[in-house]
């Protein structure tokens, strides 16, 4: 008789493409806060200012978009001081461009680790979504201190709506996952198609325009606000100004619409995420 081992951990192969695994990734969550160090620590390693880039960059962006579109276009925010406009538009995209951008590149970036020992790789892109969490919440902080700035200073009648307060967590987990289920979706198609590591700085660039980042769409046509309207980002971050800075709120079949996009985004790059990670080796 072959004798019975008591082994402390058995991998097995997953059963098929939709089998994820959250269970085995919940399982692993001091590797995920183990990696969020990492990544927040590598992040500004080796550069003068270090964190206080956080700051710096959005402010930076807030000033020259404020030149731009506010002084020399001079689009129309209702009532909206136009710095306050593009930094509350700042905060929530950039959230959703970093994790998109940083998740694309998980498989490349990770290459060396993912060779070398077995964890659940799914750990990586939600480590990079949590760290991606911390900076929002400092660049939030800065919006705050801003639209405090203009309240105290120049009577801007700035209050929260506490109505839609509740929503906040919302506009998040829709911002988050998008950009965690594209950036699945890129760096599955990246293992074999480097080429797509140069397009996404030019679309991510283009998608914020038509996101209504740093300017509002009443200016333009009827038919053009329509194609600005299928975007799903564009309805996020309208709901997070309609919580924070007084802006209108987005109709609710739009916001359906926004959420609609994020869940299918996600199970699809999760599932090509899935189907990827067994093979990936070979071709990176």
């Amino acid at each position: 008789m072959t004798e019975e081992k008591n082994w402390d951990l058995i991998i097995k192969p997953k059963p098929n493409i939709f089998h994820l695994g959250l269970k085995e990734v919940i399982e692993y969550k001091d590797l995920i806060w183990l990696f969020v160090k990492r990544d927040m620590v590598a992040q500004y390693k080796q550069t003068v200012l270090g964190p206080l880039w956080l700051i710096i960059q959005p402010l930076l962006s807030t000033l020259f978009f404020t030149i731009i579109f506010g002084s020399f276009a001079k689009f129309d925010t209702k009532g909206i001081p136009y710095p306050i406009f593009t930094l509350s538009g700042l905060t929530i995209w950039n959230f959703f461009s970093t994790s998109l951008n940083k998740t694309s590149s998980v498989f490349v970036s990770n290459a060396g680790i993912f060779g070398k020992v077995y964890f659940p790789r799914l750990t990586v892109p939600v480590s990079t979504l949590i760290s991606n969490g911390f900076t929002f919440l400092i660049q939030f902080f800065i919006l705050l201190l801003l639209l405090l700035y203009y309240k105290i200073f120049n009577n801007y009648d700035w209050q929260v709506d506490l109505k839609l307060l509740f929503l906040f967590p919302i506009v998040l987990i829709l911002c988050g996952l998008f950009g965690l289920g594209c950036g699945l979706i890129i760096s599955s198609l990246t293992t074999k198609y480097r080429d797509l590591t140069f397009l996404v700085g030019f679309g991510l660039q283009f998608v914020m325009y038509f996101s209504s980042v740093v300017f509002p769409i009443d200016k333009f046509s009827s038919k053009i606000q329509l194609l600005f309207n299928l975007n799903p980002l564009l309805h996020i971050v309208g709901l997070f100004r309609a919580i924070f800075i007084n802006a209108p709120l987005p109709e609710i079949q739009w916001l359906l619409y926004s959420a609609v996009w994020t869940i299918l985004v996600l199970i699809i790059g999760a599932v090509v995420f899935n189907k990827v990670e067994k093979s990936f080796m070979d071709t990176v």
